[in-house]
């Protein structure tokens, strides 16, 4: 048997600041699963890799960092995902009035990662106020200014995408969003909208070109809503239907000392 471990992520029973944990579990119901490959150097095999380290330090880090916010767990969940993943290019799109908690786990985690960190905004008085509330926490962003077209046509690699279903260009930036060759992780904000008409709806508007495989795809019941997808590397496979046959061939094991998860293929 092939053993695999999985990303766990917080849900609902985040830690507070005063009981964190140094080592923080991260109970989730749907799983994204890494291969560990011999010649990941290879161009032909180079995918999105996880470190349980990275995120927990990330996860920590933001828990620390947010706790004046008192919001739900969402940033600290994005946190941990973007550095887990190893994110090299993080961009998200941010509108006036917005809420900064998950901007600024997502700068954290481009500090983890060594990555870049990239907000859209698309006026002058959006960028002035992010740029403002994220100094107040101590951040320094790049951001860009502009409609989608224009914006996203320069940022080349994307590899971990957050977007904001209250814009109203967000299912525009996500088509076209110009994704890494190894992968990508996209996630959709205040998603409580858009779920009801279910969660794969809007990442196969991502699959147009045909070369990608959408490896998972799962409504997260944090904050207002988490959509998330996990695109397979440049090249994968488009049947829904393999997909679904492969999903069945791993078993659940949950380590009682640790907590750990992982997955065991048949």
């Amino acid at each position: 048997m092939k053993s695999q471990r999985s990303l766990s992520l917080p849900l609902s029973r985040v830690p507070m600041p005063h009981k964190l944990n140094p080592r923080p579990q991260f109970p989730f119901h749907t799983h994204i699963n890494t291969t560990q490959h011999k010649h990941a150097h290879t161009s032909h095999e180079m995918k999105l890799s996880w470190s349980p380290e990275r995120a927990s330090k990330a996860y920590i880090e933001t828990v620390q960092s947010c706790q004046v916010f008192r919001e739900s767990g969402v940033a600290e969940l994005v946190s941990a995902m973007a550095a887990g993943w190893n994110a090299q290019l993080i961009v998200e799109t941010w509108s006036q009035g917005g809420v900064i908690p998950t901007s600024v786990g997502l700068a954290i985690a481009s500090h983890h990662t060594g990555g870049r960190h990239v907000c859209v905004v698309a006026d002058e008085r959006s960028r002035t106020e992010y740029a403002e509330r994220m100094g107040e926490a101590g951040m320094s962003v790049e951001i860009v200014v502009g409609e989608a077209e224009e914006v996203m046509d320069g940022l080349v690699g994307i590899d971990f995408l957050v977007v904001d279903s209250r814009r109203k260009d967000y299912s525009r930036v996500l088509r076209l969003a110009k994704l890494s060759s190894k992968g990508a992780v996209l996630l959709c904000k205040n998603a409580n909208s858009t779920s009801k008409t279910g969660s794969g709806f809007m990442w196969r508007s991502v699959l147009t070109q045909g070369s990608r495989r959408l490896v998972r795809s799962v409504f997260l019941p944090v904050g207002k809503g988490l959509d998330m997808a996990h695109l397979s590397a440049t090249g994968g496979n488009n049947s829904s239907s393999g997909l679904m046959a492969r999903a069945s061939r791993w078993i659940k094991h949950v380590d009682q000392r640790s907590g750990d998860v992982h997955f065991i293929r048949r």
